[in-house]
């Protein structure tokens, strides 16, 4: 009776554990161990690298303006067109993900996933040259009436670029690049609103619209942020979409529809790369630095705000 009595009083014993268990949980720490290593590596070789840079007077950095003169237009370049794209893949990503999950007969959902998700597989520069082939003249007149109607707005000022390679342009195609991404999350996290929430709404008579305000996009807010912090990293790092359409003249412009725009990072390590020696490559190796900044700041905002929305449902 005793020895029964020891055995099932919690806290005095645990259940030995599985040697499968034991492997993985040993894996999955040592994988979180190796990309903290792995990050930690990444970032002692930036700044390592960026240092000669940092410390080098303004005349010796490329362009005789200092580091700070030459990165800050790459930096602008590179949030300018990464919010273009985030402005409009987001709302048409959430548009596609209701429609697939609340609209759409389950044959034509299916396929129209699959779809989507496919743009996803295509190379940046496919999507490069069909911005610089086809989609850039084509939006020429439509930068034309925008300068025509709307110049006295900062961003529509023009002149008009006559290729059409603008930082609008290249906004664009950043946003389809991250749509299958902001569109995928989405769709998955409006598939786990409990059934038992859509019903209440509907059997209080919500027509499907009110069942989805009320109900649906609520319980989908942070995963949508996180799918839209996730498209903007990547609309952040890329390269070869923007190398090819964005037309470069350099300086720090608001203006979306002239030829007159500030490079991206990823775009300008890009090109500046296989001919800079000496201390241009460490200049470029700072702005790789910024852009690694960057993008860990995008990272921890979106992780604070998914955490907070989650702390607050919780609370309510």
């Amino acid at each position: 009776m005793t020895a029964t009595r020891t055995q099932s009083e919690p806290g005095t014993s645990r259940p030995p554990r599985r040697l499968g268990d034991r492997v993985f949980a040993g894996t999955a720490r040592g994988a979180g161990i190796a990309i903290l290593v792995i990050l930690a590596g990444v970032a002692a070789f930036l700044v390592a690298e960026a240092i000669p840079a940092l410390t080098a007077p303004a005349e010796e950095v490329p362009g005789g303006r200092g580091l700070v003169g030459y990165i800050a237009p790459l930096i602008f370049g590179t949030l300018l067109a990464a919010i273009i794209a985030l402005i409009v893949a987001t709302p048409l990503a959430v548009a596609i993900a209701l429609f697939i999950t609340h609209y759409a007969p389950r044959r034509l959902a299916q396929g129209l996933g699959y779809v989507v998700d496919l743009l996803a597989a295509i190379p940046s520069i496919v999507y490069g040259f069909w911005g610089i082939t086809w989609l850039a003249p084509r939006l020429v007149p439509f930068y034309r009436w925008l300068e025509d109607n709307l110049g006295f707005i900062p961003l529509f000022a023009g002149p008009t670029s006559a290729t059409g390679r603008t930082m609008m342009t290249a906004g664009l195609v950043l946003a389809i690049m991250i749509l299958p991404i902001v569109s995928a999350i989405s769709r998955e996290v409006f598939l786990q609103v409990p059934t038992l929430h859509t019903e209440a709404a509907l059997a209080l008579g919500a027509t499907r619209w009110e069942m989805i305000r009320m109900a649906v996009i609520p319980y989908g807010k942070s995963g949508v942020i996180g799918g839209s912090m996730l498209g903007l990293g990547r609309a952040l790092g890329e390269t070869l979409a923007v190398t090819l359409v964005l037309s470069v003249s350099g300086g720090i412009t608001f203006n979306l529809i002239s030829s007159g725009n500030p490079a991206t990072i990823a775009a300008n390590i890009a090109l500046q790369f296989p001919e800079s020696t000496g201390i241009a490559v460490n200049t470029l190796i700072a702005s790789g630095l910024a852009l690694f900044v960057i993008t860990l700041a995008v990272n921890m905002l979106a992780r604070w705000i998914v955490n907070r929305r989650a702390d607050f449902s919780g609370a309510n």
